[in-house]
């Protein structure tokens, strides 16, 4: 008889994610045929006892299980494990402050993945958050933007953008623009939360929350170098410099964008945008996190036109001198202490820097039956000093956790405004302006915000879990008003407090085999903006804004895991909310409406039938109207919102053919509904169809990729405006065909 004797072996690997090269910590790693196992650390490593015949299984959640036999993972310096485009139980951390799956946050929430961004390749926001279902981020040229999710078109501080959890900007002094201020190569992925988050993180979150959230360091050595370029002089430079060595990891990620001679007059623009962060992995107990963004950005300012002009496709711009300047610089510091298993500690300090300076076309006013107008030079800026400290802790009781958190945020800011004389063509066009010695606004405000906030969640009932959530936050406005109160210098030097105590309590229910539901009721609060409260008006008048949310939702998993759908339905009611009204001479103004509602469908179907071959739709179908409304004389209660498309979808095909390994091609369809174009329902914007197309190859390393943007150059607006001044469009980017080359090292 013979003796075949094996003996078991220490085998040690690392796992990383195939798209980023980041450390995964907490994969499931085990022998397939008996119960051994164990889970990577912090750093991705794992060590496990095994015979050179067994077989290892890793599973993650929200990627791609891997089999391989044990004799493997040695000769392997990385392991490497693919994100699933279909999984709908993905990590996800905005919803709660903290890691959790996906199925278990009872919110709208959706991904835009490291896999998203790294084939959609865009060159500006929107071409990848417009994928999200309830989403329409409007592109106004040069990155500017605006944005609607479970809103109308407007330029309303009903958003909250965040960096890694942190709000890029400081309350109270909300831009529209904000995400000129996010780099795009430092972005590791996006969570998009739709619907009220307030309850964790403060006022502006009604409309959604956005997380922009930064790449980690990578496991091993890792640099790329990408350049790009378009048919319309848009040029861009990209670089990625990643990696650990021993406790310490390091990433650096930066791009250079220049465009000029575009399709439409004026309408140059350049930004630096860079990030850096540096991770001390003290131990598996103590994290330390120094991260610092900075974008340096100058954009000429186009501008709509009148009907005559967009439909004729004359790209003329009626402006010749209007710009706005960015300068931005984020600074922050984590300390991240896990006090036992049941016990977590987050402690964050944040600096922020911002200065935006303008000669804005918006605020030109025609001085009827001349060739003149007037207009400004303005600039705003402000300084953050800012905390965040947040504990977890987990209870041996119904899977019951608890999140408690403070935060204090001080903010000193500043606007000046100067008043310009502008003389115009016979044609319309705006040509020279003269700066006077007239200050129209000098003004400081003292901006103090501080909360306290918790969390409490647990698990009744065997599949139902139960969350309930609240917010305290103080505002203090101390404003200095350097000019003589007026009408056109502002208010009289005064303090203002707005508090606001914001609910959210929700549910979901595991109905197995992929299937579950969820419903929350939150309610989402906005103060005034300052440039709101103090800028042109006498006395303030404005009121916060309230509102108040009620959501049902759920989602499938279908065909083997291969498809997911999840869908959810809103109804949303806001008092004293504050929108944006042109008025007759082509200014804008802002007002409380006294009343609105907001109600919708928002749907997102991701399906791969075969190996090779992804389908997403997502969209939403949703109502906006004023309940009480009215502007002097005129009543628009029960009036559809301006801007406000009921329709709003995107589809997108994409095939990777498994005989050509690294090919990918792809189409997308955008569509926009038609919607009204001023209060009083008297014109409609017919919307649009877009159709885009990209293609791309990855062999050793190398990339290219050619993205056609409207292939079929579509004329369209990305809004569209009535006053009694008249019809205003902006013009959407023509066709557009961007290229571009990149080259990946990735060390061992």
């Amino acid at each position: 008889m013979t003796v075949l004797c094996s003996y078991a072996q220490q085998i040690h690997g690392r796992v990383a994610d195939a798209q980023t090269r980041e450390a995964l910590p907490g994969v499931s790693v085990r022998l397939c045929h008996a119960p051994n196992g164990s889970t990577t650390n912090s750093a991705g490593k794992f060590d496990l006892s095994a015979t050179p015949g067994d077989s290892i299984e890793l599973s993650y959640m929200g990627y791609i299980g891997l089999k391989m036999p044990a004799g493997e993972v040695s000769a392997k310096s990385v392991i490497y494990l693919q994100p699933s485009s279909t999984n709908l139980n993905e990590i996800i951390i905005s919803s709660a402050r903290d890691q959790q799956p996906r199925t278990s946050a009872p919110v709208a929430i959706s991904t835009v993945s490291s896999q998203q961004l790294n084939e959609a390749k865009p060159t500006t926001l929107d071409q990848v958050l417009n994928k999200v279902s309830g989403v329409y981020m409007v592109d106004l040229g040069n990155e500017q933007h605006t944005m609607a999710i479970r809103q109308p078109i407007g330029y309303k501080s009903l958003f909250l953008y965040l960096e890694d959890g942190i709000p890029i900007r400081t309350i109270g002094d909300f831009n529209h623009n904000a995400l000129i201020e996010i780099n795009m190569a430092a972005l590791r992925n996006i969570e998009v939360i739709r619907g009220p988050a307030s309850s964790l993180y403060g006022s502006e979150a009604v409309g959604g929350a956005i997380n922009f959230i930064t790449s980690a360091p990578a496991l091993v050595p890792t640099a790329k170098v990408q350049l790009e370029g378009s048919n319309w002089g848009y040029r861009r430079a990209d670089v990625n410099i990643s990696g650990t060595s021993g406790k310490v990891g390091y990433v650096f990620g930066g791009y250079y964008a220049n465009q000029h001679n575009g399709y439409m007059d004026h309408s140059d623009f350049h930004k630096l945008a860079l990030t850096g962060k540096i991770v001390y992995q003290l131990n598996d107990r103590n994290k330390w996190t120094n991260a610092i963004s900075y974008v340096d950005y100058q954009t000429d300012q186009i501008g709509g036109l009148d009907s005559a002009h967009f439909y004729a496709r004359d790209y003329k711009n009626f402006q010749t001198f209007t710009y706005r300047k960015v300068n931005s610089l984020r600074i922050r510091s984590t300390w991240d202490h896990t006090w036992n298993k049941s016990n977590y500690t987050s402690f964050t300090a944040f600096f922020r820097n911002n200065t935006i300076g303008q000669n804005p076309f918006y605020a030109i006013k025609d001085i009827r039956g001349t060739l003149n107008a007037n207009g400004q030079i303005n600039s705003d800026g402000f300084n953050s000093y800012g905390i965040i400290i947040q504990h977890k802790k987990q209870f041996n009781w119904k899977q019951a956790a608890l999140i408690a958190g403070v935060s204090a945020d001080y903010s000193p800011a500043s606007f000046w405004a100067d008043y310009i004389n502008i003389t115009k063509d016979a044609d319309g066009y705006y040509r020279s302006f003269v700066r006077t010695d007239s200050a129209l606004t000098n003004y400081n405000v003292g901006l103090f915000n501080s909360a306290a906030y918790t969390q409490f969640e647990f698990v009744p009932v065997e599949r139902l879990k139960v969350l309930a959530a609240v917010r305290y936050d103080r505002m203090d406005y101390n404003f200095t008003n350097h000019l003589t109160p007026s009408a056109y210098t502002g208010a009289p030097s005064e303090r203002n407090n707005f508090n606001a105590l914001t609910p959210k309590v929700g549910l979901t229910y595991d109905l197995m085999n992929n299937r579950g539901l969820y419903a929350n009721y939150s309610v989402g609060f906005a103060p005034p903006n300052i440039s709101e409260l103090y800028t042109g008006v006498k006395v303030p008048v404005l009121k916060p804004a309230t509102y108040y949310n009620y959501e049902v939702g759920g989602w499938l998993g279908f065909a083997d895991s291969k498809g997911y759908i999840d869908v959810s339905a809103y109804y949303m009611k806001g008092s004293n909310e504050i929108i944006s009204v042109r008025n007759a001479d082509g200014s804008y103004e802002n007002r409380n409406t006294g009343a609105t509602s907001h109600k919708g469908i928002e749907w997102n179907v991701k399906y791969t039938p075969i190996r090779s071959l992804f389908v997403r739709t997502s969209g939403t179908y949703a109502i906006h109207l004023f309940k009480a409304y009215a502007d002097g004389t005129k009543v628009y209660t029960d009036n559809q919102m301006s801007g406000a498309p009921r329709w709003i979808t995107n589809t997108e095909i994409t095939w990777k053919p498994q005989l050509i390994k690294g090919f990918r091609i792809g189409a997308e369809w955008q569509h926009l509904g038609n919607y009204f174009m001023d209060p009083a329902n008297t014109l409609k914007y017919g919307g649009y169809d877009l159709f885009n197309a990209r293609i791309g190859y990855e062999w050793k390393g190398f990339e290219t990729w050619i993205n056609a943007m409207n292939l079929g150059d579509k004329l369209y607006a990305t809004t569209a405006e009535k006053s009694a001044y008249g019809a205003t469009y902006r013009v959407g980017p023509r066709q557009t065909f961007n290229f571009g080359i990149a080259y990946t090292f990735t060390g061992k």
